[in-house]
C-alpha cells in the first residue's frame, strides 16, 4: 500500500531544512568574515610587514675604514678594492671536493688552503670565508664563466687594508684582522653591534685598536627586493655608509725611519717627545714587523717565525718593555735631594771609590774614585758613590714620592693599548709584590741599589722620555699621546687631541737649571761627549748601563759574557739646550755602555730633527769608547 504526504508537511519540512541550511552558511560567511577582518584589519601591520620582509632583504654597506697619516701627510695605512673568492661551507655540496675543483679553475695553492682552514675555525659555518683574495680580471672572468658548477662559492668585491710603509712603525700603527668569535663576543656586549653587520675586520694592535671606533665608520643599509628564490630584483632604497674618521699623527715619519735604521739590527726602543705639547715625534721599536701579514689572516709559517722568534718583533719594546733605567736615573736623583733640601748644588762628597753600609761595600765603578765630587761633577762623571750616600740620606720613600711625580712606576696615558706601569719600588710595593713575611721586608741595602737606578727599579722608555720631557718643561707633566688630529671625512673638519697637562711638579728654577747644566756638560766633556763630538748645537743628556744579572761583587767584562746578558745600554738626552724642542730616551738591549750604543742612536735622530741632516748609515757601536762610568 502507498503512503501520500500531505503537500503542507512537504512544504514545512523543505522550508525548515532552508532556514537551516540559510542559518548554517550565514554563520560560516560571518565566522570567515571575522576571521578576513582579523587578518586584514586588526593584524595588518604584523602580516604586511612579514610579506615585506620576505620581498625586502636588507643588505649592510661595509664603511671605509679612515686613514691614518703622520703630521705632514705621508700615508701609514689606506684601503683599496679588490676581488676576492669566498666559500660559504654549509651551501657547498662537500667542502674538500669543492675545493679541489676550484683548484681546477683557479690557482689555490698550499699557503691558501692552510690560512682558508685557520679562518674557518674562526668563523660559522653560514659565513662566507675567503680561499682566494686580490683576483685578477681573469681569474674572475674565468671563474664567472663556470661558477653554475659551484654552489656555495661565489666572488665578493671587498676593501683591503695596506700598510704602504710596511714595517715602519707597525707598532705604533698596529694592523686589522677578521672578525673572531671572541671579537664577535665584545661586539655584541657593547652598544655598536648593529655598527658591525656585514663586517669582516677590526682593529687588533696598535692605534687600529686604540681609535677602533673612529675609523670604522658608520655601517649602511640598502633596501633591495627579491624573488622567492632570494635573487635581488631592483634597489628600493639606500642610506649610504659613513667613511671613518681619518687619523693625523703627532708622528714625524722621516724622523721615525731615521731612528729606525739608526739601530740597524740591534733590539731596542726609542721614543722622542715634544715637552711643551706631549706629542710624541718617534716611537720605536725593535725589530718590528709587517703588519700587512695579518690583513689576510696571517699565515702558519709567518705566525709561528714571528712568535717563536728570540728577538720578539711582536713585542713594543717602548711602552710595555720594563728595564732598570742605570746612571739615567741619576739626574732626578739630584733633581730630588736639591728639592728636599737634601743638597745644594755646592755641596760636595769625598769619593774613595766606595760606600760602606751596613757592613756592605758598594763600589763606584772608577777604582779609587772620583776625589771631590759636588752635584754637577756627579752628573758628568757619573759617580756612584754620590747617589750611593743621597739614597740613603733621602730614604725610600723619599725617593718613591719624588720620582712618582715625574710618572716613573705609572702609565702614561698614551692613546696606545698593551702599556706596562713599570715598577717604582718602595716597602708598600714590596709588600704587594710578595707573599711571604720575609719576602715583604725593605732592606737598607736595597734603598742603595736604587739610588743609582738599579735594584727593584724598572721603567719603560716611554716613561723615561715623559719624565725627561717634564724636567726641561719645568715640572710640567703632559700625557703623551700619537693621535694630533681626528679629520671627519665628509666635512674635511678636524678635532684636534689636546695636549693634556697632567700635574705641575713644584720645582725651584734654579734647581732645574744646575741639573740642566750638568746634563749639557755631560755632552762636552763627561760620558756622551764622544757621541756629540762636533754638534752644531748644545745638548743635554745622561748616558746609562743596566745590569741584566747580578755580578755578585765581581767585575764586569762585556767580552766575557754571553751577548744576550749583557748590559742594557740607555741614553736620554733634550735639545737644544735653553728651548728644548725634542727629548727622548734610547735603549739598546744587551748593547753594553750609554755612550757606545744608545747615544750614537739619539745624535742621528737630534741632527735630523734639529738639522735635517740624514745619516748614510746606521748608527755606530762605538767599541771604543772610554767610559769608566755611566
Amino acid at each position: 500500500m502507498i503512503a501520500f504526504h500531505a503537500p503542507e508537511q512537504e512544504t514545512s519540512r523543505f522550508r525548515h531544512r532552508v532556514v537551516a541550511g540559510g542559518a548554517f552558511a550565514l554563520v560560516c560567511f560571518m565566522l570567515l568574515a571575522a576571521r578576513f577582518y582579523y587578518l586584514q584589519v586588526r593584524q595588518f601591520e604584523y602580516y604586511h610587514t612579514r610579506a615585506e620582509d620576505n620581498r625586502i632583504a636588507l643588505l649592510p654597506i661595509v664603511p671605509n675604514r679612515g686613514m691614518i697619516v703622520d703630521r705632514n701627510g705621508v700615508v701609514l695605512a689606506r684601503n683599496y678594492a679588490a676581488y676576492t673568492l669566498e666559500i660559504t661551507p654549509a651551501r657547498t655540496n662537500g667542502l674538500e671536493q669543492t675545493i679541489d675543483a676550484l683548484s681546477e679553475v683557479l690557482t689555490i695553492d698550499a699557503r691558501d688552503r692552510r690560512r682558508f682552514r685557520k679562518l674557518l675555525e674562526e668563523s660559522r659555518s653560514f659565513e662566507s670565508v675567503p680561499i682566494r683574495n686580490r683576483l685578477s680580471d681573469e681569474e674572475v672572468a674565468r671563474f664567472i664563466a663556470q661558477r653554475y658548477r659551484f654552489p656555495g662559492v661565489d666572488v665578493q668585491a671587498r676593501l683591503f687594508r695596506d700598510y704602504p710603509l710596511g714595517a715602519s712603525a707597525s707598532h705604533v700603527v698596529g694592523y686589522i684582522g677578521r672578525i673572531n668569535q671572541r671579537d664577535l663576543e665584545r661586539i655584541d656586549e657593547g652598544e655598536d653591534a648593529a655598527n658591525y653587520r656585514g663586517s669582516d675586520y677590526i682593529g687588533k694592535s696598535g692605534l687600529e685598536l686604540s681609535y677602533e671606533t673612529e675609523l670604522h665608520g658608520k655601517t649602511g643599509f640598502e633596501q633591495v627586493e627579491v624573488n622567492a628564490g632570494g635573487r635581488a630584483v631592483r634597489r628600493l632604497s639606500s642610506t649610504p655608509a659613513v667613511t671613518g674618521s681619518d687619523l693625523e699623527l703627532t708622528l714625524d715619519m722621516e724622523l721615525q725611519k731615521i731612528a729606525e735604521t739608526a739601530f740597524g739590527n740591534r733590539r731596542g726602543a726609542l721614543v722622542a717627545i715634544e715637552p711643551t705639547t706631549g706629542g710624541v715625534l718617534a716611537l720605536v721599536s725593535t725589530p718590528t714587523f709587517d703588519p700587512n701579514l695579518f690583513v689576510d689572516g696571517i699565515s702558519t709559517q709567518d705566525w709561528k717565525e714571528l712568535n717563536d722568534s728570540p728577538d720578539h718583533p711582536l713585542l713594543n719594546r717602548a711602552i710595555y718593555s720594563a728595564y732598570p733605567p742605570g746612571s739615567t736615573f741619576k739626574p732626578f736623583m739630584g733633581l730630588a735631594g736639591l728639592t728636599t733640601g737634601k743638597r745644594t748644588a755646592a755641596q760636595t762628597i769625598a769619593d774613595p771609590g766606595y760606600f760602606n753600609f751596613a757592613g756592605h761595600r758598594f763600589m763606584d765603578d772608577k777604582v779609587g774614585g772620583h776625589g771631590v765630587v759636588d752635584l754637577h761633577k756627579s752628573i758628568v762623571v757619573s759617580c756612584n758613590t754620590y747617589y750611593y750616600q743621597l739614597a740613603n740620606d733621602l730614604g725610600i720613600d723619599g725617593i718613591a714620592n719624588f720620582m712618582a711625580q715625574f710618572g716613573l712606576g705609572a702609565r702614561t696615558g698614551l692613546d696606545l693599548p698593551g702599556e706596562a706601569e713599570g715598577v717604582l719600588p718602595s716597602p708598600a710595593w714590596k709588600k704587594k709584590r710578595f707573599r711571604r713575611p720575609e719576602q715583604q721586608r725593605w732592606f737598607g741595602g736595597e734603598t742603595i741599589s736604587v739610588g743609582i737606578g738599579q735594584g727593584y727599579n724598572a721603567y719603560t722608555p716611554l716613561q723615561m722620555a715623559n719624565a725627561v720631557a717634564a724636567l726641561v718643561n719645568d715640572g710640567k707633566v703632559f700625557r703623551p699621546h700619537v693621535v694630533r688630529y681626528v679629520v671627519d671625512t665628509r666635512t674635511g673638519n678636524k678635532r684636534m687631541i689636546e695636549p693634556e697637562p697632567v700635574r705641575q711638579i713644584a720645582l725651584k728654577p734654579e734647581h732645574v737649571a744646575a741639573v740642566r747644566r750638568a746634563m749639557v756638560e755631560v755632552n762636552k766633556s763627561g760620558t756622551g761627549a764622544r757621541a756629540f763630538a762636533g754638534a752644531p748645537y748644545e745638548v743635554g743628556g745622561k748616558t746609562g748601563t743596566a745590569q741584566v744579572y747580578s755580578l755578585k761583587g765581581s767585575r764586569y767584562v762585556e767580552g766575557q759574557v754571553r751577548e744576550r746578558l749583557r748590559d742594557h745600554s740607555w741614553f736620554i738626552a733634550y735639545a737644544p739646550a735653553d728651548n728644548p724642542k725634542i727629548a727622548l730616551a734610547v735603549l739598546v738591549e744587551n748593547g753594553g755602555f750609554g755612550s757606545q750604543s744608545a747615544a750614537p742612536i739619539a745624535r742621528q735622530v737630534i741632527d735630523y730633527h734639529l738639522l735635517g741632516k740624514r745619516p748614510n748609515q746606521p748608527a755606530p757601536e762605538d767599541a771604543d769608547a772610554v767610559e769608566s762610568s755611566d
